[in-house]
């Protein structure tokens, strides 16, 4: 015959002091993990999201163009470009196992896109192919009375390359055409200058 009066549950007791210290412990994670957050917070507020803006930089292309001339042999070119437009670094790249040496600056264009700039009076057709991505050449663009071979590599990248007496210059990038012509107008108008040799050479 069944029990009719079942056992109540036993509920378990926990001590008073143990119920403290088990409400201190979550109180002290509580108290731990706002203040990771208030941390988190302070320094995302002191440090907010940069802009696109804050990574472009200022180089003086014209003046870093002037101190690489007498090295170069020739006057590299800095052209004048739109608003908008900024280098983030200009230099002089000495001969290297390939035996090229050549002025190196890249444009950060008014649309956010890049195109990189290589000028050489010793270029050869290897030093060539490597800086156009060993994209095959797909076509030529005039541009300012001047033809230059269009290069279209993988990836939406493209190069322009012009050769001019004994100056070859490069364009690389991700640009569209608008911005590469803009580049390429501004650096074949000056290709003159470059026909003048430096007082170095002219000693």
């Amino acid at each position: 015959m069944s029990d009719s009066n079942p056992t109540p549950a036993v509920k378990p007791v926990i001590a008073a002091g143990a119920a403290k210290r088990a409400n201190a412990s979550v109180m002290g994670m509580l108290l731990a993990m706002l203040s990771t957050v208030a941390i988190v917070l302070t320094v995302v507020w002191l440090n907010p999201e940069p802009k696109a803006d804050t990574y472009r930089t200022n180089i003086d292309v014209a003046t870093v163009a002037g101190h690489a001339a007498d090295t170069a042999g020739f006057h590299p070119v800095a052209p004048e470009l739109p608003e908008g437009w900024s280098a983030n670094y200009a230099r002089w790249n000495p001969p290297g196992a390939d035996g090229v040496a050549y002025w190196d600056v890249g444009y950060v264009t008014a649309n956010d896109t890049f195109i990189a700039l290589r000028e050489s009076i010793t270029a050869n057709p290897t030093w060539v192919a490597v800086q156009a991505q060993q994209a095959p050449v797909t076509g030529t663009r005039t541009i300012d009375g001047h033809d230059w071979e269009l290069r279209d590599a993988p990836k939406g990248e493209r190069s322009l390359v012009l050769t001019s007496g004994e100056t070859t210059i490069v364009l690389t990038g991700a640009a569209d055409f608008t911005d590469f012509d803009i580049l390429a107008g501004g650096s074949s108008a000056l290709l003159g200058e470059n026909s003048t040799p430096t007082a170095k050479d002219s000693k």
